[in-house]
């Protein structure tokens, strides 16, 4: 979302997108989602959350015995050393030799996204073990990710960003909220107090809703503020045509009665905004 969105802007000016930052932005944020899923294996399992986990959960490799702590710790390791040099890579292709002072600072944004996909599950006082797992998902894979991989390519920071940053970071919010209202039983009984627990099953179905119905606005919305429509470039619009598979989505979810019903919609909902960014990218740079 952020780097093709940085595209068409670039583009308009007459300025280069450079195809290896992209690549580059693509490997780091596949290595953070790794690192994040093993932290939160090893996080989990060591605390014995997972041991009565339901759906996917149950294949979880620690908690299985098919991987020791000691095995996921290192793996861990590797991967959050494997994230850094990749940002730091990145970074320099990005900024050397004219943007030093934004090096130094997305370093430190990197370092932060690497303590936090650690740090959900991981320690004596996981944040995602105080409620607060919605939140950082969505400052960290909305925010943060969309926001700067556009920086990365058009060293500004433009307020409307925010609109399709914060449309992935809600999105990316339900899949964690879906994932926590189907374990919400087992939680209980480990002390995991997610926001899904502490909002209780009802409230949490409300949540979900609302923060599956605002992204599709929030990207019309960036679109209209950049007069898309006043230049007839209407297959800019093409991505709004995830609001139908949301709408059967959030019918199907609200008929649910038991939480581990809910397990199927997590990928359901991560399809989507995987290609929500997709066709906002192809609207933006290949039809409009």
């Amino acid at each position: 979302m952020g780097s093709f969105i940085a595209r068409w802007k670039l583009l308009q000016n007459g300025e280069t997108w450079d195809w290896t930052i992209f690549a580059l932005a693509l490997l780091v944020t596949l290595l953070y989602q790794v690192l994040s899923n093993y932290a939160n294996d090893y996080g989990d399992g060591v605390k014995g959350t997972d041991k009565n986990r339901i759906g996917e959960a149950e294949q979880r490799a620690v908690a299985s015995g098919k991987i020791s702590a000691k095995q996921m710790r290192n793996a861990v390791i590797l991967f959050a050393i494997l994230s850094l040099v990749a940002t730091f890579y990145l970074l320099y292709k990005a900024f050397f030799p004219n943007f030093i002072n934004e090096f130094y600072t997305f370093i430190g944004l990197g370092v932060a996204c690497i303590l936090a996909a650690i740090g959900y599950t991981v320690g004596k006082k996981p944040y995602g073990y105080l409620g607060l797992g919605d939140i950082m998902v969505f400052i960290f894979f909305g925010l943060v990710s969309v926001c700067g991989s556009y920086f990365l390519f058009t060293k500004t920071f433009d307020w409307d960003i925010l609109l399709p940053a914060s449309a992935i970071g809600l999105l990316s919010a339900a899949v964690l909220n879906l994932n926590n209202m189907r374990d919400i039983e087992n939680d209980e009984k480990s002390g995991k107090k997610t926001l899904a627990l502490r909002l209780g099953f009802k409230n949490a179905m409300i949540y979900e809703m609302i923060i599956l119905v605002l992204p599709p606005i929030l990207v019309l919305t960036y679109m209209m503020i950049n007069d898309l429509q006043a230049q007839g470039k209407y297959y800019a619009f093409i991505f709004f045509v995830t609001v139908f598979p949301l709408m059967s989505l959030r019918r199907k979810i609200m008929m649910v009665k038991e939480p581990k019903e809910l397990d199927p919609f997590l990928k359901q909902v991560a399809m989507i905004t995987f290609v929500m960014s997709l066709l906002v990218a192809f609207g933006l740079n290949y039809f409009s």
